[in-house]
């Protein structure tokens, strides 16, 4: 039983930032539904969940399936309980020139990226609503916003998310629902993504700029899973590509048709042997963290503003009234 602890969904449970996620929820001891295809990272997880204190329990399958994602939510409740918060942390990605892909490809990406938020978000719904509680966190990319060459298919299902989001945002206002929608918008992140990839370049996919590691994006989305913004940005380069395409879209498509191709590029060809994990997860416990420790940005000061604004604008207004007293009370004297 898990008397009062929240009862947490997280989909890409298994590796990258949703097992980041997963290690943060953990230590709340919330009781944690693990989603993804991968057993050997799901157990894992587990592990994780209760080395911390919490309850797992691990649902393979693939978001993709709307089905699936619907028994698992069932499963969910059925075990802890009514869900309190749903994480949609999985996606799927190719790195290759549109007109390189195989449309399979891109429509697998789509299935995942865009649908599998979709699927979740319906399971989470169906419930919370008729409870008039809950929170919901779809976790985005500045990609929602700038898309950039050789992730067409992804980029496209970022920018997919973003509309979803306003149009049920707008729909849960007008019947006054207390359930929240919020999406997390994140920089690079060093996960094991760029490790197994599908792509058709001849080298290593790697981050365009130095990627945060994927504990930064976990406490953005659990702060997220309890605060009603509809926003969160992540990280000065995601704020900077989110402003910029507003402000200089085109300049931006020339500046990345220029860098981005080789910007994503590592030196090391891709190995004989490469596994990818489009249509199959890769064996294997592969964590949180891919192989850029080295050069990951372990925090974020724009974050950090941006998650403490509250008392920041508190303790502004606190100084500049201060500073208005007692130049008063020179003039006065």
């Amino acid at each position: 039983m898990k008397d009062n602890r929240p009862t947490i969904v997280v989909t890409g449970a298994s590796a990258g930032v949703g097992r980041a996620v997963v290690r943060r929820f953990a230590r709340d001891g919330a009781c944690i539904a693990l989603i993804a295809r991968g057993k050997d990272g799901l157990d894992a997880a587990a592990r994780d969940v209760e080395a911390a204190g919490g309850e797992a329990l691990v649902l393979p399958l693939d978001v993709a399936d709307a089905q699936a994602v619907e028994a698992a939510a069932e499963a969910t409740e059925a075990c802890f309980g009514p869900i309190d918060i749903w994480i949609n942390a999985a996606f799927a990605g190719v790195m290759s020139r549109f007109l390189d892909m195989d449309l399979n490809d891109y429509a697998r990406v789509t299935d995942v990226t865009y649908h599998g938020q979709v699927h979740g978000a319906m399971a989470a719904l169906k419930r919370m609503v008729p409870r008039d509680r809950g929170s919901i966190v779809l976790v985005g990319s500045a990609l929602a916003y700038r898309g950039i060459p050789l992730q067409s298919a992804y980029c496209g299902a970022k920018h997919a998310v973003q509309g979803f989001q306003d149009s049920i945002r707008a729909e849960l206002l007008h019947a006054k629902s207390q359930v929240h929608v919020s999406m997390v918008q994140l920089p690079g992140v060093n996960t094991p993504q760029f490790d197994w990839i599908r792509t058709t370049l001849p080298k290593k996919a790697r981050p365009a700029s130095p990627p945060y590691q994927p504990e930064v994006a976990a406490d953005a989305i659990h702060f997220a899973a309890h605060h009603r913004r509809k926003q969160v940005i992540v990280g000065f380069p995601a704020l900077e590509a989110i402003w910029g395409d507003r402000f200089a879209s085109s300049m931006l498509d020339h500046y990345l048709g220029a860098t981005g191709v080789e910007g994503q590029q590592d030196e090391d060809a891709i190995p004989r042997g490469y596994r990818d994990n489009l249509y199959e997860p890769v064996p294997g416990d592969h964590g949180a963290h891919g192989r850029f420790d080295a050069i990951a940005r372990t925090h974020s000061p724009h974050w950090w503003m941006s998650k403490h604004r509250a008392a920041l604008g508190a303790a502004g207004a606190l100084a500049a009234g201060i500073g208005g007293a007692l130049l008063l009370g020179r003039k006065t004297r």
